[in-house]
């Protein structure tokens, strides 16, 4: 058969393997990364995990060079408006015709994302360069874009929705771009909060360096349940590195990362599995002044499962300074950064806030002694990402140090863990100290806890938890507890009493006999923060 374009060699194979006429070791895909429409690709090169991992090893041995942007008096003026009228044409899209489940489009360069990064196919050990060309994108006449030279990199890519929806071409569900940064949806269908690769002396004493993934290999997902398998190589004027991605589409998003770390330098602060969000403010620290909507967050607090097995809700704040809180552990169970309010009309806004996912760290294997690192930095508006958490190992990060880690990302709308036996913190508000009716003392705050879940239904009537309450300086007075009438929720309050404007970390929860009814509440409370919105 004298088969003239790849389109009927496609149609060709498809059909023996519907006759059942596929002869052993032959692939119905073998030819797909040779014969994708449009696309220009590079010779095939042996690809293995080992040898990026080698590679990446090699690399921190030599001196950092940054990568340059092709023509960066071109690329610097793709601004926001003229990057975003160029649109990758999905009939370029690889895997889109059957050769895979989710078609993968690229992103490209601009002012916002000048570092090229070079995207490789995989398939059956061999790897193929996608070559740019402009072609590849619908953009105007007159964009300067069209100047870049051939092969000037992509910015990124994304996966997108089942090949065999209708609707796959508009609807994507990850997405890999700028530095080592990426993002899935959740089960609710919104992207928010992201990952990142590594990070790299976030908050600390010098700046903070955000490494980059050069390359990518992607391998396509053959069935819907099968992972997209996506290799990358890391590089920093610190830090390279090896990654092995595995990308599920189910409820949600599930990643599987194993990394492969070299410093090239001392670091810092070392940030593992970090996740990057933003609170600019939520019920307990809303000021008239700040904005009309009630609530402006993708995440609203860190939630952690320590390796002892106590389970803590660590509400986040926008804080006047940097300020960085540690959570020691040995070998924890999970943490995450939560999107725990799904309530529309706490948010009344058209961005779908109550949508965001949350994203969850599994830890997989032994990760030792170290600390969830929570890091809250001030903003005035929900433009900036100014909440990062991550692990950070114990020893110092020095030169020469090799590291491997791997865990387990869940992107969806809720901990993925969760103990019905524990009431769960849903709201943290404050207010006045004292009661109504009279002389309220003016140097005391009130806090008041909201606590949901179904162990709160099996408190008999008349049965109160005991709530056991503690501060880092200050005074607790008038602690206590009662249900919201009308309500399942159960409210746990407590006055204040700490002169001055240092912070003060709180920690509480509610008791039942000799055990924990619910999981344990923290906040740190910022006088200096409170007394601005008074004033």
């Amino acid at each position: 058969m004298n088969m003239t374009t790849s389109v009927e060699r496609r149609r060709f194979l498809k059909s023996i393997a519907a006759a059942g006429l596929i002869l052993p070791g032959m692939s119905i895909y073998q030819h797909a990364l040779a014969d994708v429409d449009g696309l220009d690709l590079g010779s095939a090169q042996p690809f293995d995990f080992a040898d990026l991992i080698a590679r990446a090893k090699s690399m921190a041995a030599s001196a950092y060079e940054a990568p340059i942007a092709p023509n960066p008096e071109i690329v610097g003026k793709i601004d926001y408006d003229t990057h975003g009228k160029l649109h990758y044409k999905r009939d370029h899209s690889p895997f889109s015709d059957g050769s895979g489940t989710y078609p993968l489009t690229f992103f490209h360069l601009g002012m916002y994302f000048a570092k090229p990064v070079h995207m490789y196919l995989l398939e059956n050990g061999q790897a193929r360069e996608v070559i740019y060309k402009p072609d590849y994108f619908d953009m105007p006449e007159d964009s300067i874009a069209r100047q870049l030279p051939a092969n000037s990199g992509f910015a990124g890519f994304r996966l997108h929705e089942n090949q065999a929806r209708d609707d796959w071409k508009t609807q994507d569900w990850a997405a890999f771009l700028g530095a080592s940064y990426f993002r899935a949806i959740g089960d609710e269908g919104q992207y928010g909060l992201s990952a990142r690769g590594i990070a790299v002396n976030t908050a600390t004493s010098v700046p903070e360096e955000f490494p980059d993934f050069r390359q990518f290999f992607i391998e396509p997902a053959k069935n819907p349940e099968d992972p997209v398998t996506v290799y990358a190589l890391l590089d920093g004027p610190s830090i390279t590195g090896a990654y092995k991605f595995l990308l599920y589409r189910g409820e949600g998003v599930t990643m599987d990362v194993e990394k492969h770390l070299f410093l090239r330098k001392d670091i810092e602060r070392l940030g593992i599995a970090p996740l990057t969000s933003m609170f600019w403010y939520s019920e307990q620290n809303k000021s008239f002044r700040f904005d009309w909507r009630p609530e402006v967050h993708d995440s609203d607090g860190l939630e952690l499962w320590t390796g002892g097995g106590e389970r803590i809700w660590r509400q986040l704040n926008n804080p006047e300074t940097i300020r960085a809180s540690a959570f020691g552990d040995n070998n924890p169970r999970g943490f995450g950064l939560m999107q725990r309010d799904r309530d529309v009309k706490n948010y009344l806004d058209g961005v779908r806030y109550h949508r965001r996912p949350s994203l969850w760290v599994e830890p997989q294997g032994d990760w030792n002694d170290g600390a969830v690192q929570l890091i809250e930095i001030p903003t005035d508006d929900e433009i900036h990402d100014n909440i990062a958490a991550f692990w950070v190992p114990n020893g110092p990060a020095k030169a020469g140090n090799a590291y491997q880690f791997k865990y387990r990302l869940y992107w969806q709308a809720h901990n993925p863990f969760p103990v019905k036996e524990l009431a769960r913190a849903t709201a943290t508000r404050m207010g006045r100290g004292g009661e109504p009716g009279t002389n309220r003392p003016k140097d005391e705050i009130k806090f008041s806890v909201e606590f949901e879940g179904e162990v709160l239904g099996t408190l008999a009537y008349g049965e109160f938890p005991e709530v056991v309450v503690t501060s880092s300086r200050g005074e607790i007075v008038r602690t206590k507890i009662e249900p919201i009438m009308d309500t399942r929720i159960w409210r746990a309050a407590f006055d204040l009493k700490a002169a001055g404007n240092d912070p003060v970390d709180l920690r509480m929860y509610l008791k039942r006999g000799d055990g924990p009814l619910s999981e344990t509440w923290m906040f740190q409370h910022l006088p200096a923060v409170g007394n601005q919105q008074q004033g």
